[in-house]
């Protein structure tokens, strides 16, 4: 029969690959060979639309027609390889294809196979592609080219059994696929292929799922049954180890060590590449490589320089399991050689300057065992006992005092560590204003990848000046494609998680094209303009969400009073980067609008207010006689914005509490989930937006949901730059996130904190707490960067509590007057009850105190403990000897000596656990 094109194309267009199928079969392979020409012009000549024909997908027949009529690789592989086709390769049915391919007997089939299989991306590992190249590689029993892509693909169908029916385990087909030699190999050089190496497997025995990664044990068992070569195997493992990856990538090939359990000789072969993990590969690859070279060492094949030497390394690592291993080998070492036990001892000796005190403790207590053993017996000469001496004298703790004991020497007197922090540097100023329209645009484009509140001061300035200087036209040149260009960004969706930047586009196009629509009908926009055209009137809401949404509510006035009412300069721009204004700029603004005799914007005067400094002295408003100027001095006089009571309370868990952390049930309802603040006002509003500013009332209940998560740290400050407890309520919840959600990003907000004003109540100490305790290193970097800063500010009368009470757990509810407790104090009390609750983890807060502690603020870090400790020697949560330890090294800095009773008592017990230890240690140093 012929073959016409009219007929393939309607059975393809209706998805029909079995007429297909049929029409190929039926034709001879001289009719299908003039046919390939018509094929694949039409192929090339079909439009997008020909390929998404109504609701069925013709690329399955027209890639039929490609394998049932073309006469070479290279234009079959060209066809196969459009986009269209390309990306639909797991829509051709496999079965039909194989009767077409059979029935024509390809001789170039192969070719076409390895044409196609380098073309393989990582996606097909998912996306379909592997199951037609592997069929047609079966089917002509050539093999892949060796490409990553390749391999991962390959890697997956041995791995996928799980998701097969009925499931084949990956054993058996590790060992009936084709392409075991040929592949395997890759899968122990290509970087970062152990991802995928982790994966478990289905038992189809119990129908469980097996955690541990399969592939160690499969390749083990191939190679105990001689499948694989032992030698070949081992060496490609403990390459692979010796290159490196991330240490989970890495995981199941230290698994696949162990289980090849190598021999005393084949470890031995490779003491080089076992010497080289040793110093600074992931713990678990240098434990096994630890081990190995022990295993080596103890047969006599390992001369004890080499030992020395790779102990010099390990001893100081940070992770305690490899160094106890490596001081127990050295122990074993000086008991098998006496002879060159001096040798020994002083490599021990290399662990004094480990930073925990328990390794140095270790260290001491094997040098003086080895004492006892070899002084008598004239082993060890004068000099070596002097440098072993020498060396025990900065041991940190009461070490020390037990070396000079062990040496006889006199115990060092302890000198303390001069830990004067630098002033913090001041705050910057604001950048230079805006002058051009060029200027403009740009900022405006970076504010599209960085926004900051210093970059959103400017622009809204740079619109109002540049607008009265007559440069709209050249505002419009260059914004209005700006906005064309980025619109997804403008949009006012109420998905938008910056609806700022939609207000900021239509601000825009208002003032810049005269035919612009105006207040739109609905939107946030809408509710916006509404909000700030209502009548003036202090105490009716107008903000209900945090600080930082003022500045939504600031452009929505430029928006609604930049033609109706307009001004040449905005009052509320900063003078500082901190969102600080100078109260004689603000008076000069002032007088400069009465003169002109123009009122000033309502919001934009108040914010101009909230931003003036707690001492700026009410003189500064003299002469003003304005309704704006009056304003400013009765702002003055009353001391401008009351600081709010600050009050702690507890929240219970919620039924969605834990959504984000894994989604692990919930606690019960009783159980303490979070520790937040409630802001109450302590007087009668004297703007329009304070009492919304300083009223906060959290549930009792914790709500991952929150309406009021702060979407950027800067705009949040620059709003109250001189009330940092009130931010420091309002951006409680995202730093408590970061610690007990595990979130990311919340605590580069924490220095700008620090670099605000006002006092320091149980807001500020919690964020600190809980920015400590983050779950991500970056985090816990800006929350020490924070505890620096306030360590080393000079306390002023504007960082003391006004006379709202602050209450810490340790304080009874006040009426009045401030607390004295110091602010690092303040945070151990909070560290202390969060520990204690189990709401954090200590062992994120010791290496962020430890980093405290080296960069000088070692007095506010002891303060810190010395409160926290007594709250949790009861509870003992994990990590509690590590932080035992640090109070320890910090409390010998600087000298401390003083009695903590709950750490006496405690300190009291018997028992050799760490816990213990630790605490004798501290109360040792604290009462020496």
């Amino acid at each position: 029969m012929s073959l016409e094109w009219k007929v393939l194309e309607r059975r393809a267009q209706n998805g029909d690959t079995l007429g297909v199928t049929t029409l190929l079969l039926r034709a001879t392979e001289e009719e299908r060979l003039a046919f390939a020409s018509e094929v694949e012009a039409h192929i090339k000549a079909l439009s997008p639309m020909d390929w998404w024909h109504s609701a069925t997908d013709p690329a399955g027949g027209f890639a039929l027609a490609v394998f049932g009529t073309m006469p070479t690789a290279p234009v079959a592989a060209r066809l196969l390889l459009r986009r269209d086709i390309r990306d639909k390769w797991e829509r051709i049915p496999l079965p039909r294809l194989l009767e077409i391919l059979r029935a024509r007997e390809l001789p170039w089939l192969g070719d076409l196979a390895t044409r196609l299989a380098a073309k393989l991306t990582t996606d097909d590992t998912w996306a379909g592609g592997w199951k037609l190249v592997s069929t047609l590689l079966a089917e002509s029993g050539a093999n892949p080219p060796v490409t990553e892509a390749v391999v991962r693909c390959w890697l997956d169908e041995m791995l996928r059994s799980p998701w097969e029916h009925p499931p084949v385990a990956p054993l058996d087909k590790f060992r009936t696929t084709a392409y075991l030699d040929l592949l395997l190999p890759s899968l122990f050089e290509i970087d970062g292929l152990g991802a995928e190496l982790t994966r478990g497997t289905l038992d189809p025995a119990t129908n469980s799922w097996i955690e541990e990664p399969v592939f160690p044990a499969v390749v083990a068992r191939l190679v105990a049954e001689g499948r694989l070569d032992r030698k070949q195997i081992l060496t490609a493992t403990i390459d692979r180890l010796v290159r490196g990856d991330r240490p989970t990538w890495l995981r199941p090939f230290v698994m696949l060590h162990e289980a090849l359990a190598p021999t005393v000789d084949e470890a031995a072969t490779h003491a080089l590449d076992y010497a080289r993990l040793l110093p600074d590969a992931p713990s678990t690859v240098a434990g096994a490589a630890q081990r190995a070279l022990r295993l080596v060492d103890e047969a006599g094949l390992l001369d004890l320089e080499t030992v020395l030497d790779l102990s010099d390394a390990t001893l100081l690592r940070k992770e305690k399991v490899l160094v106890k291993a490596q001081l127990a080998w050295l122990d074993q070492a000086a008991r098998r050689d006496p002879a060159r036990a001096a040798e020994v001892l002083e490599t021990i000796a290399v662990a004094f300057d480990h930073p925990a005190l328990d390794i140095q403790e270790r260290a001491l207590t094997l040098i003086g065992r080895h004492l006892k053993r070899l002084t008598p017996a004239g082993t060890l000469d004068e000099a070596t006992l002097g440098r072993l001496a020498d060396l025990a004298s900065d041991l940190g703790g009461d070490l020390a005092a037990r070396a000079a004991e062990l040496f006889g020497t006199e115990a060092p007197a302890p000198v303390p560590a001069v830990t004067e922090l630098p002033p913090p540097p001041p705050v910057a100023e604001m950048p230079p204003p805006i002058t051009s329209a060029t200027e403009l645009a740009t900022e405006v484009a970076a504010l599209l990848h960085d926004e900051t509140a210093v970059r959103w001061e400017r622009i809204l300035a740079g619109l109002i000046t540049l607008n009265a200087a007559g440069e709209t036209a050249a505002l419009a040149a260059v914004l209005t494609p700006l906005l064309d260009r980025h619109a997804e960004h403008f949009t006012d969706d109420q998905w938008q998680p910056r609806p700022r930047m939609a207000v900021l586009a239509a601000t825009i196009r208002r003032l810049t094209d005269p035919t612009f629509d105006d207040q739109p009908a609905k939107g946030r926009l809408h509710r916006l303009v509404a909000t700030v055209d209502a009548p003036w009137q202090i105490g009716e809401p107008v903000l209900s969400e945090p600080p930082d949404r003022l500045l939504s509510l600031r452009m929505a006035e430029i928006y609604s009073r930049i033609h109706r009412s307009p001004v040449p300069e905005l009052l509320a721009t900063p003078t500082l980067a901190n969102g600080s204004l100078d109260a004689t700029v603000l008076a000069a603004r002032l007088r400069r609008a009465e003169a002109a005799g123009r009122e000033p914007w309502p919001l934009d005067l108040e914010q101009a207010l909230l931003r003036l400094p707690r001492d700026s002295d009410p003189a500064v408003a003299a002469g003003l006689t304005s309704p704006a100027g009056r304003k400013l001095a009765e702002w003055l006089t009353a001391g401008g914005l009351a600081d709010p009571l600050s009050t702690r309370i507890e929240q219970a868990a919620g039924s969605n509490a834990n959504f984000y952390a894994g989604g692990k049930p919930p606690p019960s309802p009783s159980a303490i989930a979070r520790l937040a603040v409630n802001l109450t006002p302590t007087r009668a509003p004297l703007l329009r937006v304070e009492d919304q500013l300083v009223t906060l009332q959290r549930r009792d209940v914790k709500h991952v949901y929150a309406y009021d998560r702060i979407a950027n740290g800067s705009i949040l400050t620059a709003a109250l730059p001189h009330h940092r407890e009130v931010l420091a309520a309002w951006a409680l919840p995202d730093l408590a996130a970061s610690a007990d959600e595990d979130q990311r990003g919340a605590g580069s907000l924490l220095p700008l904190l620090a670099e605000c004003n006002g006092p320091i109540g149980p807001a500020t100490t919690l964020t600190l707490a809980y920015g400590l305790s983050a779950r991500h290193e970056s985090d816990r970097v800006a929350a020490v960067d924070a505890f620096l800063a306030l360590a080393a500010r000079p306390s002023t009368e504007a960082d003391k509590p006004s006379p709202s009470p602050y209450r810490h757990s340790s304080d009874k509810p006040a009426t009045a007057g401030a607390s004295s407790v110091p602010f690092s104090a303040a945070i151990g009390h909070d560290l202390g009850d969060l520990g204690a609750l189990g709401l954090i983890k200590l062992n994120r807060v010791v290496p962020a105190l430890a980093d405290a502690h080296r960069a000088g603020a070692s007095t506010a870090v002891w303060e810190l403990l010395a409160a926290a400790l007594p709250l949790l020697l009861t509870p003992a949560p994990r990590g509690l000897p590590d932080l035992l330890e640090l109070a320890t090294q910090v409390a010998t800095t600087i000298d401390v000596r003083t009695e903590i009773p709950p750490l006496t008592e405690f300190a009291a017990q018997k028992g050799s656990s760490r816990l213990v230890k630790e605490a004798k240690r501290l109360h040792s140093v604290l009462t020496r």
